[in-house]
């Protein structure tokens, strides 16, 4: 049977920790360990652009009996976490020629000088659809690396964490056992 310490503690350390992951979005690093930067297309975080957000969002921390589980929804959450191999799929080459189109489609054009107007949308835009069509001619079976961009995990700000969520515990703990002993007796 779990105590009423017990319980409390690991509540204040689920709340705590996902806290801290949360932040890492907001650093682009895993806390002092900044994440690599994107090798192509707009700046920025590549976990933060739109539709990567998502994976923020998607953190959860379950309380158990004796431990927090730290999980997310998102299929790609591991990979971004841990870095890997990806194999390129038929599907992929099939996703990447979409995003091409519809990079390509969103660029403007310069009626009087027949020529794409010269804008940092459609810098960017052309930028992007460039990426995703060299992602759309690779080979399928080849393979894509995907650098560690760590967001959850074990480190040394976690122990500090911990050890500043029990100490607060003890140190409220510590504080009614006063309280309780300073009351007059009858």
């Amino acid at each position: 049977m779990k105590s009423n310490l017990s319980e409390k503690i690991l509540n204040d350390l689920r709340v705590e920790l996902l806290e801290e992951f949360d932040r890492n979005f907001e650093r682009k690093a895993f806390f002092t360990k900044p994440w690599p930067a994107r090798k192509h297309g707009r700046k920025g975080s590549l976990l933060l652009v739109k539709g990567g957000g998502g994976l923020r969002g998607s953190l959860k921390a379950t309380a158990g009996e004796s431990a927090i589980t730290f999980t997310s929804s998102l299929p790609y959450a591991a990979i971004h976490n841990e870095g890997g191999k990806i194999t390129v799929t038929a599907k992929m080459k099939r996703f990447f020629w979409a995003k091409y189109y519809e990079a390509q489609g969103g660029i403007t054009f310069n009626i009087k000088k027949r020529a794409m107007a010269n804008t940092r949308k459609n810098k960017a835009l052309t930028e992007d659809a460039e990426f995703y069509k060299s992602m759309a001619l690779m080979k399928t079976g080849s393979q894509i690396t995907m650098p560690e961009r760590r967001f959850i995990g074990h480190a040394p700000e976690v122990d500090q964490a911990v050890k500043r969520v029990i100490d607060a515990n003890f140190n409220e703990i510590e504080t009614m056992l006063k309280d309780l002993l300073k009351q007059p007796k009858i």
